[in-house]
């Protein structure tokens, strides 16, 4: 499956499923998930990730698409509910 407005499918969207929502979660909004390019604190390799801002400002670990070493990413957003600031750093 191709690529939509640059951000790759998900696992739900490549096999046809419904996305997952938790009891008293809100599914995310286009608006609210964009796609970032990071580089890993690790390896040093660029990688597109897609980042949703819905849950406000947080902390979570992913890894990273080349090396697969967990990196910790911390998402800064402000009242407007926009991208104030992405940090990435190593999580050892």
């Amino acid at each position: 499956m191709p690529a939509r407005n640059g951000i790759p499918p998900d696992v739900d969207e490549l096999y046809g499923l419904e996305p997952v929502i938790e009891p008293g979660e809100e599914a995310p909004t286009p608006q609210s998930l964009q796609s970032r390019g990071v580089l890993c604190p690790y390896c040093g390799e660029a990688f597109e990730t897609v980042i949703d801002l819905s849950a406000g400002s947080m902390s979570y670990i992913e890894d990273c698409q080349v090396c697969c070493r967990p990196i910790e990413f911390r998402l800064e957003v402000d009242d407007a509910g926009t991208l104030a600031s992405l940090e990435t750093r190593r999580s050892d």
